[in-house]
């Protein structure tokens, strides 16, 4: 009987359409990349433009601030045209957004990077609020979370590449001391330097730029099952805004979103400036610190994906949250390389949220889940508001390790909304999301 319930347990992975689902989980490991290139950005900008830490942190801004503006009308848009519609669109915007980071550097100017950015957010944002419901109902809604999990997982090494990447070409090691900077301004060679660190960045993003147009062509290509069909077949009508209006969980869940979102960006952002103000590490060695976080979060992820075959998906959110508390403490009392490893460590606590929260907000929506995926996906706003937050922390107090109390904050949020979830929602709907992920092959 044990064997017969394992054969008829429903399977992770969409069948006959493997190309599609592989096609669109590419996408996840894409803007992973380029996410966590900005936290490279901050440190480049900084030192470049000479900004203070709270404007270094308006990159950040730039990007998520995108998400804000354009996770709606990608939802609109794919109520009409589909899910490859919206899909295409991102793409198209998202490499025009790293293909503008030439003209960008010629002028030489904060504010048409800031531009650039703003379009790679709006690309990314688009991207999300297609593919995460996408992989949502590409499949068994019983294994929903497991497989938006599974897909999420290749985001971290998407990450996990991008800073490799930055730490290689964007950083050139050259770091001045101000007696050096004194002597090459009196010889008239400063602003020389610097406009070569901010050209720096110019390759990188062509390339990927080339990369995200030739992923769009392959898409273009390919035939994408009609999901939405099968929704209207089921007895749904045609989703408007207004039947999110009823729906608490879908606005627990986008606020839980910003919080998460929130976090996460702060932490990865302001971990290299963490490093440089409390240790000797040069600029490239905290850079493979940072890569050392997105390492944790990448095996979290995997881990947490097998730990949902037992453990409820709150419950595992309210106990990371609750662990991730505990080690900012430390991270903020013990201002140091101790307090750089309770950094890394919260990213191996943070992996499940993003998925598990977003699975569980658009889990009850049926055919408005493209609407109530687009408003969690604007949440990720809070990538824009909080790590300047931190940053004017931080600047007000002379101390990253304060800074890190706003982020400390966010996940006692997400804290409390894991708990709140795990009692509202019926035991059977979170069995149901914990079912074991037969198809995934470790």
């Amino acid at each position: 009987m044990a064997a017969s319930q394992q054969s008829n347990a429903p399977g992770i992975f969409p069948k006959g359409n493997m190309a599609v689902f592989v096609l669109v989980t590419v996408l996840f490991f894409l803007w992973g990349m380029s996410n966590n290139l900005t936290d490279i950005l901050v440190q480049q900008f900084q030192k470049s433009f000479e900004l203070t830490q709270m404007q270094a942190q308006l990159v950040q801004t730039s990007v998520f601030f995108g998400y804000f503006c354009m996770a709606l009308p990608a939802a609109f848009l794919m109520e009409r045209r589909g899910y490859k519609a919206g899909i295409l669109s991102g793409l198209f915007l998202f490499g025009t957004g790293m293909l503008m980071f030439w003209p960008a550097a010629v002028v030489g100017k904060y504010w048409t990077f800031l531009t650039a950015l703003f379009f790679v957010g709006c690309g990314s944002a688009v991207l999300e609020t297609a593919a995460n419901p996408f992989i949502a109902q590409f499949g068994p809604s019983e294994t929903s979370v497991q497989r938006l999990n599974f897909s999420q997982a290749f985001n971290p090494p998407g990450t996990i590449t991008g800073v490799i990447l930055g730490a290689t070409f964007i950083f050139s090691g050259i770091e001045l001391k101000p007696a050096q900077i004194a002597a090459m301004k009196l010889q008239g060679t400063y602003q020389s330097y610097l406009h070569s660190e901010i050209m720096r960045v110019v390759p990188v993003y062509l390339g990927l730029g080339c990369v995200v147009f030739f992923l769009a062509f392959l898409i273009w290509r390919v035939r994408f099952p009609s999901i939405d069909e099968s929704v209207e077949a089921a007895g749904g009508e045609a989703a408007m805004f207004s039947d999110l209006l009823h729906a608490p969980r879908l606005w627990w869940s986008a606020a839980a979103q910003f919080c998460y979102c929130g976090a996460q960006i702060s932490t990865w952002s302001s971990l290299i400036p963490y490093l440089r103000q409390y240790t000797t590490l040069t600029e490239k060695k905290a850079a493979y610190w940072l890569i050392g976080n997105l390492i944790a979060f990448s095996v979290g992820r995997f881990a947490a994906t097998a730990l949902m075959r037992w453990i409820r998906p709150m419950r595992l959110v309210l106990a990371y949250a609750a662990m991730n508390l505990c080690l900012l403490s430390v991270c903020i009392t013990h201002p140091s390389l101790v307090g750089a490893g309770a950094i890394l460590a919260t990213s191996f606590f943070m992996a499940p949220m993003f998925p598990s929260i977003f699975a569980v907000g658009v889990s009850d929506l049926g055919p408005a889940a493209k609407l109530g995926g687009s408003t969690i996906v604007m949440a990720v706003v809070g990538g824009a508001i909080i790590p300047p937050l931190l940053g004017y922390v931080a600047h007000r107090f002379s101390s990253y390790a304060l800074g890190y109390s706003v982020t400390a904050v966010c996940y006692l949020f997400v804290a409390l909304y894991a708990w709140m979830m795990a009692r509202s929602i019926p035991v059977a709907e979170q069995a149901a999301t914990a079912q074991p992920a037969t198809g995934i092959t470790h």
